[in-house]
């Protein structure tokens, strides 16, 4: 078939058409991740209740279980990738396949995932946590263990209804999680509502039993969904496909790299903030709260560029690929220079959604994270570009060069040189952040400039671009 017949019609289409598909998987993506960090949130906010050593507990544990299920998640994006290329070649056979070996992968990552989990305790015991804080983490982890193995489980499904453009599905079932998640973490923290008063275990309990009822309605969602038969997600037993399942531990290995590289950096710069006292550690955790509010925008239409960059391969237009790509860089970004203002113009209002001013640190940790957001609104522009270049990457199956340039970005220029500022040329926290600026231009920069490079050489034999 002529490559050119296949690339013509989409090139010459409407710009309008290509931002519509991408705006109908991104939209529904931000309001359920949005509603992800929500959850969490309220989760922090009702243990808070109990004292700040709960408080503690929780926001330590679950802040690593969660850093470790990223990880995992991303390993398992690339079904994704796979479900979309199947989907533009018209294969439907094919994207059911892939998602069916992705549960099976999930279900062999959840055994170490859960176990770490249950044993994160040790994991705080050995990096020299206050004992009463590891103390009250063990209960809570114990019962939140349960719920890595249906977030994995769901993670895959999500990743087929979303390559799929039927997001809507996966946005009613999270932002219904955030009511359900209140209930049942005041009902069995507090005892209200009639169920048992379990403390802090309770919260760990709602984490599990509300990730279970994700996947459950997710799960019965795609079997009885009109638009997802035909794709044989449910026939028969699951049966093993080796070749299949080390495709996806080959290309999915070096993007939970990344994720590691990325989570590091941020985790990083928060530890190293906590050097110079509470005030700069405080002022960190405001601006690392505020960043991860923002990304959410960016990774929904990252996420979006990644299902339709994958389904025009699939669909052998290279031209349409590289096009699509460029558009979701193009808005993800500017949805992100949007986003600037807040910080910008509303700082104290940010510090305040954090810290009550009555505070007798407020002040200082106000003062210090007021300047450190303007850093802050210029790195979560770039933070958005690496993570949509990043992603479009992913859907040409290129893995393995994005890590590489991710590690050199993030701990090379971004530590390294955050590490240089803050203490030989004793910029302070300041220095620390400058340096993540500097580290997600360079990686943002790097991945757009590879994703573009990349895209043009794959059109040029069609498209006759140098």
């Amino acid at each position: 078939m002529d490559g050119a017949r296949i690339d013509d019609p989409i090139k010459t289409g409407p710009i309008a058409a290509e931002v519509g598909s991408l705006a109908r998987i991104a939209l529904p993506l931000v309001a359920a991740y949005l509603a992800e960090v929500a959850m969490f949130l309220t989760s922090k906010i009702v243990v808070g209740r109990l004292g700040y050593e709960e408080l503690a507990a929780v926001g330590l544990s679950s802040g690593i279980a969660m850093e470790l299920l990223f990880v995992f998640m991303g390993l398992l994006s690339i079904i994704g990738v796979l479900v979309a290329q199947a989907e533009g070649a018209g294969t439907k056979a094919a994207a059911g396949h892939a998602t069916r070996q992705g549960i099976i992968v999930a279900s062999v990552l959840a055994v170490p995932a859960t176990a770490a989990v249950w044993n994160l305790d040790w994991l705080m015991r050995v990096t020299g946590q206050d004992a009463r804080v590891i103390e009250l983490a063990g209960p809570y982890l114990h019962a939140a263990a349960g719920f890595m193995l249906p977030a994995l489980w769901f993670a895959v499904l999500r990743s087929f209804v979303s390559a799929l453009a039927r997001t809507g599905a996966v946005m009613v079932i999270t932002v219904s999680a955030v009511g359900l998640n209140y209930v049942l973490t005041v009902g069995l923290v507090e005892g209200a509502f009639g169920l048992p008063m379990l403390g802090i275990a309770g919260a760990g309990w709602s984490l599990t039993i509300v990730t279970w009822t994700m996947f459950g309605a997710l799960t019965l969602y795609t079997y009885f969904s009109p638009a997802l038969r035909g794709y044989g997600l449910f026939r028969g037993r699951l049966r093993f496909d080796p070749v299949l399942c080390k495709e996806i531990m080959l290309l999915g290995t070096p993007v939970a790299g990344i994720v590691i590289f990325e989570g590091g950096l941020f985790l990083t710069v928060s530890i190293l903030s906590g050097t110079f006292g509470a005030v700069q550690l405080a002022a960190a955790e405001i601006l690392l709260a505020w960043v991860s509010i923002a990304f959410v925008f960016g990774l929904g239409f990252a996420e979006a560029t990644m299902v339709r960059v994958a389904t025009c391969v699939g669909r052998a237009a290279p031209i349409a690929a590289r096009r699509a790509g460029i558009i979701g860089m193009v808005i993800g970004v500017a949805i992100l220079a949007l986003l600037v203002v807040p910080p910008l113009a509303l700082p104290e209002l940010i510090v305040e959604l954090f810290l009550e001013p009555t505070d007798p640190g407020f002040e200082a940790v106000s003062e210090l994270a007021t300047a450190l957001l303007a850093v802050v609104a210029i790195f979560q522009v770039f933070d958005a570009l690496q993570a949509i270049a990043v992603r479009a990457l992913r859907a040409f199956k290129d893995t393995l060069v994005p890590l590489w340039l991710a590690g050199l970005g993030y701990w090379v220029f971004g530590i390294g040189g955050g590490c240089l500022l803050a203490y030989p040329m004793a910029w302070g926290p300041a220095g620390l952040w400058w340096g993540m600026a500097l580290g997600l231009i360079f990686t943002g920069s790097l991945l757009a400039w590879r994703f573009l490079t990349l895209a043009a050489a794959r059109a040029a034999p069609i498209s006759g671009a140098p």
